[in-house]
Parts: C-alpha cells; sequence; structure tokens
C-alpha cells in the first residue's frame, strides 16, 4: 500500500513550483524524519518518515519496536502508514488531521495460579499469547517549522484493533522532534 502511495507522487507534482530543485529532479524539502520522544521514555522507539506529495498533503510511515522486557509492555512492534492534510500558509506545517491504518504485534504474558491439594504448594505457570492485528485510527496535531529545517511536531489520536488481539484500540501520542530534508 506505501509503494502505490509513493508512486502516485510522481504524477501528483506541479511542474510550476518556485521551490529549489535537486539534481535528481526532486525538491530539496520533500522528505521528513522525525523522532518521538515521549515514546523513548516508555522504552519504545518510534522513527516517523514523511513524504509531502503536495505542499498541504503529506503521507508517511511509523515504525516502532519495544526495547523492554517482553513482560512489561503487551505491544511489541506496530507499522503505522498514515495520510495527513495540513491547515497552515507554510509546506506541511501548522495544524494537521491523520488518517492511519496499523499493523500491530503483540505479546502477552500471563501467570495462572494452581492449587493442587491442601497440603501442597500452589504452582504459577506462564502462558504465552501473541497475535498480530491491524487497525484503523486518526489523530490531530500541530507541526512547527523552523527556518533551518528543524521541526517540533505534537499529536495525539488513537484507533481501534480488529482480529484477536490483546487490546481493542491503540494510542496514537507524540511529541516528535526531527528534519526535513
Amino acid at each position: 500500500m506505501l509503494f502505490g502511495l509513493l508512486s502516485i507522487n510522481s504524477f501528483s507534482k506541479d511542474n510550476n513550483i518556485s521551490a529549489t530543485i535537486s539534481q535528481t529532479g526532486q525538491r530539496a524539502d520533500d522528505n521528513e524524519l522525525r523522532l518521538n520522544f515521549p515514546a523513548l521514555i516508555l522504552g519504545v522507539v518510534e522513527v516517523n518518515y514523511e513524504r509531502f506529495i503536495v505542499d498541504d498533503t503529506g503521507i508517511g510511515l511509523a515504525a516502532s519496536v519495544t526495547l523492554d522486557k517482553i513482560e512489561n509492555l503487551s505491544r511489541r512492534w506496530y507499522a503505522l502508514p498514515y495520510y495527513r492534510l495540513y491547515f497552515g500558509k507554510q509546506k506541511a506545517s501548522v495544524f494537521f488531521i491523520e488518517g492511519n491504518i496499523a499493523l500491530v504485534g503483540q505479546k502477552m504474558f500471563y501467570t495462572q495460579y494452581q492449587y493442587n491439594g491442601e497440603n501442597q504448594s500452589p504452582s504459577y505457570p506462564t502462558y504465552e499469547q501473541s497475535t498480530t492485528n491491524f487497525g484503523f485510527g486518526g489523530a490531530i496535531g500541530v507541526k512547527l517549522l523552523a527556518r533551518n529545517g528543524f521541526i517540533g511536531e505534537i499529536f495525539a489520536g488513537g484507533g481501534r484493533l480488529f482480529g484477536n488481539s490483546i487490546a481493542a484500540a491503540y494510542p496514537r501520542i507524540g511529541i516528535c522532534i526531527g528534519r526535513r530534508f
């Protein structure tokens, strides 16, 4: 799906754009790479890549993996392609709305108490449940662009997971810092 959206980019460019053109024929500020800092505090690395189709539209991919112990977090990884529509005078900045599709890998460990009689001690076998699910969601946020190409972004939202998932929903929250190139 992401490949299909990126290929649409070649047909949606306006030839009369007064922006800096690189040797490859692309504008110099068509891409953005960001890191979500609150996720790092929670033991999750989330990297966002976004490509701008036109000045007020972008498509991207947020990818995440958990660094913390498996026993502490149920969500192990996710890949989240998204589409954003921007409302501002600067290119792809100020207020935005986002629609996304999530592919989420979850793993849950739980212990079950078993008692085998009056004089025996209880046993605690541990069970593991792994699932991979998909879902749909959305978010709203604000993106601020500095003159030197650095950006700051705050967003919040969520989505619903379908299938045999451990959790029925996923959060989409972040404070990201990155660079436009």
